[in-house]
C-alpha cells in the first residue's frame, strides 16, 4: 500500500495545480465538486472512492489534464490495495506524456509491481528510471528506492556469492549505452547486472547508478562517477568506449571493462576486461579439433571483419597445436547461395574441371559423381545462426556432411525449430545456455518474479549477472590471479593482463536438440 503522506503530497495539490492550468477555470475559481470530493474521499480513507472519480473526472476531460487524473486515479486504486483496478487505469493514459507525467508512470508501474509481489521486475523497472529533478516527484523516487530495499521486497539469493565475497559498501557505477544504437544490448546486461545485485541480502547491498554513455561521453560519465563517489565500475560496452576509459586522465575507481581493448593496448592497473569473446571461442575450437585428434582442415567464416578476427585466432591455436588449415572459404553473407565458395574449398570445381577435361579427349558422355578432397579432418565455420542455417544443409548437398563440423556459440539460437538444419554441429557455450544447478536456480527465480516473461533474458543477460559477480569478488579480493568464480557465463578466471577467462562446455546438436560433450582430454 503506498504511504499516507505520498498520497497527501502527491494526488492533491497535483489535482489542483493541473485543475488551475484548464483553460475553463480562472485562478480564484473554487474547485469543482467533484473534485471536492475525491479530496474528501482521500482525507477520509476511502481511496477507492476517490479513484472511481477521478475516472470520472479523466472522462470529462482531455490531453494533459486527463492524464493527471488517470494517474492519480491509480495512486489511489494501489493505496486501496486493488492493483488490478491500477493497472488497468494506467494502462490508459494517451501520450505524449509531459516529463513529469512519464517519470510519474514509471513510477506507479514500479509500485504496481510492489503491490504484486513482483519485487525482482519492481527493481527492474526502477533501475531505468532517473532520478527527477522536480522535488515532489524525487520524493516519490526516494521512497520507492527505500522501500524497494527493504528485506521484504526482496526473494531471498538464489545461490550464494563468489567464496570470501561480500557486496559492495558504497556506490557502483554501471557505464552503459542505454540510449544508443547499442540500446537493445546495453538493457540486456543492466538487466542481468541488476537482478545480480538484488540476489544479495539487504545488508550487504549498496548502490547501483545507471550512467547513460548513449547520452554522455565515456570521460563524462567516469568524471561523474567519481564525483559521485562510486567505489567500483563496469563498463563501459562497447570496444570503442573502452579504448576511451583507458584514455581518460582522471582519477576513478577500479574498473571492470564489458569488452576487451585491442590486442595491441595494454591495460593499466585496476583496469580489468570481462568479454564474450568470439576469438576466444574460436580458440577453443581449435584446442577442441586437436584434443578430437583432428589436424587438416578448412574453414567458412562471413566476409569482413568480424569474420577476419575470428579465423586470425583460430588459426593461430590450431598452427600452436600442430594443426594446418588446408582452405578457407570467405562467405557473402549478403548472399544465401554459398556453392561457388564450397565447391572451390572443398575442390570439387576441380573434380568437374577434370571431367570436363576426360569427356573431351574421349569425346563421349561419361557417367560421373562430383567428389570432394579427402585429405578434410574437420570443418570450422563461425557465423551467426541464420548464416549457419544455411550453410550447413549446402555443405551436406555438397558431399561434406560426413565431416566433425564446429563453430562458436553463435551459432545457435535456443528454442529455434530451424536448429534442425545444424544436425551434427559441435559448439561452446555457456551454463546459461546449457544448463547447471546455478542457472537452472537463476531461471526459477527470474520466472517467478517475471510470471509474464520479463526482460530478454538471452546470452548478454547472462553476461550482465557475472559482470556484478566480478565485480564483487574484485573489489574484495584485489589479487586478480585470486578471481575464481562459477558464473552464468562460464567458469570464469583472470590472466596477469587482468581479462577474464571463460570456461565453457560443450554441445552437439542432434535433431535440434542439445546433446551434452563429454570435456575433451587435453
Amino acid at each position: 500500500m503506498l504511504p499516507a503522506r505520498w498520497l497527501a503530497r502527491l494526488s492533491v495539490p497535483v489535482i489542483a495545480t493541473a485543475l488551475s492550468a484548464c483553460a475553463s477555470l480562472s485562478p480564484q475559481a473554487d474547485l469543482p465538486p467533484t473534485v471536492d470530493r475525491a479530496t474528501t474521499l482521500e482525507h477520509g480513507g476511502d481511496a477507492a472512492g476517490a479513484a472511481r472519480v477521478l475516472e470520472e473526472l479523466a472522462g470529462q476531460n482531455t490531453g494533459a489534464d486527463r492524464d493527471t487524473y488517470l494517474l492519480h486515479a491509480a495512486h489511489d486504486y494501489l493505496a486501496a490495495r486493488l492493483p488490478d483496478q491500477a493497472a488497468r487505469v494506467l494502462a490508459l493514459p494517451q501520450g505524449p506524456l509531459t516529463p513529469s507525467q512519464s517519470s510519474e508512470k514509471a513510477m506507479l508501474e514500479v509500485a504496481l509491481s510492489l503491490e504484486r509481489g513482483q519485487a525482482l521486475q519492481a527493481s527492474q523497472q526502477f533501475s531505468k528510471i532517473i532520478e527527477p529533478t522536480d522535488a515532489a516527484l524525487a520524493a516519490q523516487y526516494r521512497e520507492l528506492q527505500a522501500r524497494i530495499a527493504q528485506p521484504s521486497a526482496r526473494p531471498a539469493p538464489v545461490a550464494p556469492a563468489p567464496a570470501g565475497a561480500v557486496g559492495h559498501a558504497g556506490i557502483v557505477a554501471l557505464l552503459l549505452p542505454v540510449t544508443s544504437r547499442a540500446a537493445t544490448a546495453a538493457t540486456s546486461v543492466r538487466d542481468g547486472f541488476m537482478t545480480a545485485f538484488y540476489q544479495l541480502p539487504v545488508a550487504e547491498r549498496g548502490e547501483v547508478r545507471v550512467y547513460d554513455t548513449g547520452t554522455q561521453s565515456v570521460a563524462d560519465a567516469l568524471k561523474q562517477a567519481n564525483a559521485e563517489g562510486a567505489v567500483f565500475i563496469v563498463g563501459p560496452l562497447t570496444r570503442e568506449e573502452v579504448t576511451a576509459a583507458v584514455d581518460y586522465p582522471g582519477a576513478h575507481a577500479p574498473v571492470l571493462a564489458l569488452n576487451y581493448l585491442p590486442a595491441e593496448s595494454s591495460a593499466p592497473a585496476n583496469f580489468y576486461q570481462f568479454a564474450l569473446s568470439p576469438e576466444n571461442e574460436a580458440r577453443m575450437a581449435a584446442r577442441r579439433i586437436l584434443a578430437d585428434h583432428h589436424k587438416r582442415g578448412v574453414a567458412f567464416v562471413p566476409s569482413g571483419e568480424w569474420g577476419t578476427r575470428v579465423l586470425a585466432a583460430f588459426k593461430q591455436e590450431l598452427v600452436a597445436g600442430g594443426g594446418e588449415l588446408i582452405g578457407v572459404g570467405q562467405i557473402d553473407v549478403a548472399r544465401t547461395d554459398f556453392s561457388p565458395t564450397i565447391t572451390e574449398v572443398l575442390r570439387i570445381s576441380d573434380s568437374n574441371a577434370r571431367h570436363k577435361r576426360l569427356e573431351s579427349i574421349l569425346g563421349t558422355k561419361l557417367q560421373f559423381e562430383p567428389r570432394r578432397r579427402t585429405d578434410i579432418e574437420f570443418i570450422f565455420s563461425p557465423a551467426q545462426a541464420a548464416i549457419e542455417r544455411q550453410l550447413r544443409p549446402q555443405l551436406r548437398f555438397h558431399y561434406a556432411g560426413d565431416i566433425p563440423a564446429y563453430a562458436t556459440s553463435d551459432a545457435f539460437e535456443p528454442d529455434m525449430k530451424a536448429n534442425e538444419d545444424l544436425d551434427g554441429l559441435m559448439f561452446p557455450d555457456m551454463p546459461w545456455i546449457l544448463g547447471g544447478d546455478l542457472p537452472d536456480a537463476v531461471r526459477a527465480q527470474t520466472h517467478e518474479a517475471f510470471p509474464s516473461g520479463g526482460p530478454n533474458r538471452g546470452r548478454l543477460f547472462a553476461f550482465g549477472f557475472d559482470a556484478f559477480r566480478l565485480s564483487q569478488a574484485l573489489e574484495h579480493r584485489g589479487v586478480a590471479s585470486d578471481i575464481n568464480v562459477d558464473g552464468l557465463t562460464g567458469r570464469l578466471s583472470m590472466d596477469a593482463d587482468r581479462r577474464v577467462h571463460r570456461e565453457l562446455g560443450w554441445a552437439q546438436l542432434h535433431n535440434g536438440e542439445l546433446r551434452m560433450l563429454a570435456p575433451s582430454a587435453q
